[in-house]
């Protein structure tokens, strides 16, 4: 939250006068003043991060950004809460299924979804949530924690589900809904881990700049820069836990076994790129060897 109070501290410095912004603000900060939980609730939306970071950035290259835009965080809610319970563990994330400011998430967004279909996310978010809560509790907990916003996404052409996360949207996970309540519960894993990362990467840098160089990714056909290499490491190592657990207690064994062993191999190649890159700090090899030695115990991922 201090990162996000800094950043509009950083536009009302770079902000020209009755462009919208100063007004905007001086309500944000009334809002502090006389309300301090819904004054927290607006900082800690995640799109607030992504709208700030781009209007900054679009101010230095000198261009013309909607900095008035701020006062719809005040003014709008975020979407329908939802309050999700399996044996004593709540969640109680906000399906953002219309809000003015949603994040680019490289897919198109699904929505406004109607009163029906907001029903259907509920029933299918608690069932993915039963399966995280019953079977993988560590992963429940730390999704309960952070990931405050779900966001609606379309599927791909073909009907397959798709899900996304954005790295200046901490707490957001982007999907399509699945008929398979494990994949929705993975899809949540696997993109939280992604927002993870990113969090951990404000603090510390574990890669150089992305620059011309490009990699190898298991797990795609194009080439991809050290970033965004190391973001799909570390999630699929996330991805190749989960499975491993899912064989251990899960309702399809084999399938589990068979996608546990693929994700253990990408990650380890992956891994190993990256290792050999020359690209990554101090701090990033560190991280990446642990990544890699995690894969490599026996039954590990």
């Amino acid at each position: 939250m201090s990162k996000r109070a800094l950043l509009l501290v950083a536009l009302r410095r770079a902000a020209p006068e009755g462009d919208g912004y100063h007004a905007a603000y001086a309500e944000v900060r009334a809002l502090q003043r006389a309300d301090r939980m819904r004054w927290e609730e607006v900082l800690l939306r995640p799109e607030l991060d992504a709208w700030a970071a781009d209007c900054l950035r679009g101010l230095v290259a000198g261009e013309d950004v909607p900095l008035g835009g701020l006062g719809e965080f005040v003014r709008s809610g975020a979407g329908r809460p939802l309050a999700l319970e399996c044996d004593g563990l709540r969640w109680a994330p906000v399906v953002d299924h219309a809000g003015p400011r949603r994040v680019d998430y490289g897919r198109p967004p699904a929505g406004p979804l109607t009163p029906s279909e907001l029903d259907e996310w509920e029933r299918r978010l608690a069932q993915a949530w039963q399966v995280l809560v019953r079977r993988h509790p560590w992963h429940a907990e730390a999704v309960a924690a952070c990931v405050t916003t779900i966001v609606p996404l379309r599927p791909a052409p073909g009907g397959e589900a798709v899900s996304a996360a954005a790295r200046r949207a901490y707490g957001a996970v982007a999907a399509s809904l699945p008929d398979d309540p494990v994949l929705l519960a993975l899809a949540l894993v696997h993109e939280f881990l992604h927002v993870q990362l990113g969090a951990l990467l404000d603090l510390v840098p574990l890669h150089r700049p992305n620059g011309a160089a490009v990699y190898h990714a298991p797990w795609r056909s194009d080439l991809r820069p050290v970033g965004a290499l190391l973001q799909g490491t570390y999630a699929h190592l996330g991805v190749a836990a989960f499975w491993r657990t899912e064989a251990a207690s899960g309702p399809d064994r084999e399938r589990a076994e068979r996608e546990c062993e693929r994700w253990r191999t990408h990650t380890l190649s992956a891994g190993e790129t990256l290792l050999a890159s020359g690209e990554l700090t101090d701090y990033g090899r560190e991280f990446t060897e642990e990544v890699v030695r995690s894969v490599r115990e026996p039954g590990g991922g």
